[in-house]
């Protein structure tokens, strides 16, 4: 066995022989096969975009129900829900607890603003949920629900992102993987596409949102970095679903849309980039979304909520919270918010208040204002009489 050392005075050393924990990573394969694996997916859009039928072709089974079509006379639903479905599907021995979640009524309305919020307030007691388990004495079940990824929907309008997608993405690309797609993309032309493709982008840039990109390392190998880079060369995916199947003119049956001038298949690079979406989300990087997720998006989240509770972290030694004064602290915290929140509505109490006064005010001024331009009218006219009354006595 022979030593080296770095400049961290870690000794490198080079093994003779076999010994045997190069088969480490077998055992986690089999432990993790054994376990099952979980993932939380989000998708986002309006309805009819086709986030069902996307979900049902991405797995290969129908994850959404057939809809039932709702009455005329039936009313809308107003505001946004939030809705979730999970399923174990299993491929290869493999099994996978896959949650979906919904978001009917998001962009439905005509006036969309704070449509992200439920969404936004959903993600975050997910995040809240897994803090406060991690929290516990015992923590030998530990649930996670935390979104893994979202999908948001674009609509192919060939300009560029709307407000309410710059909004949406703004309020949430600190909390979640954002994948955006372009969905039904099979209603532009390829040079539309590229065009509408290339503003999106450029929105995104500008406005600073971060959405997830497959990274490339020093680990990876020639055939994976280009995959990467192909990936990447595909954002946002442009993407077709169909859960049917149609005949192909060569005789054989393909998943696609059938048209009188041709049909679009879903799983051809040639005519969208639904296999390259479902590449990154499930075949390559699936770990990865769930690595930033729980490394990065929550662990930024965490320490912002800790702080905000007065939990102050010294670097230079380690100090544990005694759980009573923790729970003392949180009340402070709570008091005082709600005293915040009461010196913000006697605030805004006040500020109606000389509002009204203010409209009160114009009001008894403009009534002030009518009442001297009529007795100045009378006057005039009381004058006019006086006149005439005047002269008929004169020539009388």
């Amino acid at each position: 066995m022979k030593s080296t050392s770095g400049n961290t005075g870690v000794q490198k050393k080079k093994m003779n022989g076999y010994v045997g924990f190069s088969n480490y990573p077998n055992q986690v394969h089999r432990r993790s096969v054994k376990r099952g694996f979980n993932f939380t997916l989000m998708v986002v859009g309006e309805s009819g975009i086709g986030k069902s039928t996307l979900i049902n072709t991405l797995f290969d089974t129908k994850i959404f129900p057939d809809r039932e079509e709702m009455p005329p006379s039936a009313e809308p639903v107003k505001g946004v829900d939030v809705t979730s479905m999970s399923a174990d599907i299993q491929e290869s021995g493999v099994k996978l607890r896959l949650t979906v979640v919904d978001t009917p009524g998001f962009g439905d309305s005509i006036n969309n603003e704070d449509a992200w919020q439920p969404i936004l307030e959903n993600i975050e007691s997910r995040f809240d949920a897994y803090l406060a388990q991690e929290n516990r004495v015992n923590r030998s079940k530990i649930s996670d629900n935390r979104i893994d990824a979202v999908i948001y929907f674009i609509k192919p309008t060939g300009h560029c992102l709307r407000v309410i997608d710059i909004e949406f993405m703004k309020r949430l690309h600190t909390k979640v993987n954002l994948i955006p797609i372009v969905a039904k993309a099979d209603t532009l032309t390829a040079s539309e596409l590229e065009q509408f493709k290339a503003k999106i982008l450029a929105d995104i840039n500008y406005h600073g949102i971060q959405i997830f990109k497959p990274v490339s390392d020093e680990f990876d190998d020639p055939e994976t970095v280009a995959e990467n880079r192909e990936i990447l060369s595909k954002i946002p995916f442009a993407v077709v679903g169909s859960e049917k199947l149609v005949e192909h003119p060569n005789g054989t049956m393909v998943r696609g849309r059938s048209y009188p001038w041709g049909i679009i298949e879903v799983e051809s690079e040639e005519h969208n980039d639904f296999i390259k979406l479902r590449q990154m989300l499930l075949r390559s990087h699936m770990e990865e979304l769930k690595d930033t997720t729980d490394m990065v998006l929550y662990e930024n989240y965490r320490t912002q909520k800790l702080l905000s509770m007065g939990h102050v972290q010294d670097n230079n030694v380690f100090r544990e919270f005694n759980p009573l004064v923790q729970v003392e602290e949180e009340r402070r915290a709570h008091e005082g918010k709600m005293q915040k929140m009461e010196g913000e509505m006697a605030a805004v109490f006040q500020q109606k208040v000389q509002e009204k006064e203010s409209k009160l005010k114009l009001s008894e001024e403009e009534l002030y204002a009518r009442h001297k331009d009529m007795k100045t009218v009378l006057e005039k006219q009381r004058s006019e009489l006086e006149d005439k009354k005047k002269r008929a006595e004169a020539t009388a």
